[in-house]
């Protein structure tokens, strides 16, 4: 990548900030359920799941849009490249910036500092991916998880409006498991294998695999909270009476 196409790519992201901000101040416009407006410390945490739902949709589509239009990237995770490939990286860096200053400076960073890591992982990831044009790929076959991210934050949205409907949330359930195991896991457990048996072990291919394997082990501490929250709850520990007001963890 050239040094023009590179300043580009960072006005890109810079503008995918600015659109995240401006959904941030849309969504405190937006009407509020009883069971926000009473608790002052589930505002914050409601509005920024409702700026990371906005995210996970448009992300998500994105990169289901980008590998059914070029399924032939496939066969090149190292070296394969689209333009709008290109683009959702630039795009989701934007919202992870985004929303670590947002965490950051509205004093959510004990509560949130899974997110935090989360996020300095994706941002230095996509930031040299978008620097070398390589691997551009593989990142937009983990954003496939925004797919589940999408049923994910609309439980924790449920769980918070305490919604009187509990077909709702058991359907959403449900489908959130699936879509766990189908745009989560499984494009996880791919990439893992492909970057263990193909990608050198040095350079920015050493520093990918870091992160890969790190983040392996974040969605696995996700996934066993996920199935003693919603399908086990008996074997939860420690839970009863948490006041979680504010709190920003990836499975309540």
């Amino acid at each position: 990548m050239g040094p023009g196409w590179r300043a580009a790519s960072a006005a890109l992201v810079a503008g995918s900030v600015a659109i995240f901000g401006a959904l941030r101040r849309l969504a405190l416009a937006l009407p509020q359920p009883a069971a926000v407006r009473s608790r002052p410390g589930r505002v914050w945490r409601w509005r920024n799941l409702l700026v990371s739902f906005a995210h996970s949709v448009l992300a998500g589509l994105w990169a289901l849009f980008s590998l059914w239009h070029s399924p032939e990237l496939l066969s090149d995770i190292q070296d394969g490249y689209s333009v709008s490939g290109h683009l959702l990286v630039c795009f989701s860096s934007g919202y992870f910036i985004h929303d670590t200053l947002d965490i950051i400076f509205n004093h959510q960073s004990r509560s949130s500092w899974e997110y935090l890591v989360h996020h300095a992982m994706a941002i230095s990831a996509f930031v040299s991916l978008i620097i070398t044009g390589r691997f551009l790929v593989a990142a937009v076959l983990l954003l496939l998880v925004e797919v589940s991210n999408i049923f994910l934050t609309v439980r924790m949205l449920l769980k918070m409006s305490n919604v009187p409907s509990p077909a709702l949330y058991e359907a959403n359930k449900y489908i959130n498991l699936v879509v766990y195991f189908a745009f989560r896991l499984a494009p996880q457990a791919y990439l893992t294998w492909y970057f263990l048996r193909y990608v050198e072990v040095q350079g920015q291919g050493a520093f990918l695999t870091a992160n890969l394997l790190l983040l392996d082990a974040m969605i696995l501490m996700y996934f066993s909270r996920l199935l003693r929250s919603d399908f086990f709850p008996s074997l939860r520990k420690g839970s009863a009476g948490r006041d979680v007001d504010g709190e920003k963890f990836l499975i309540d």
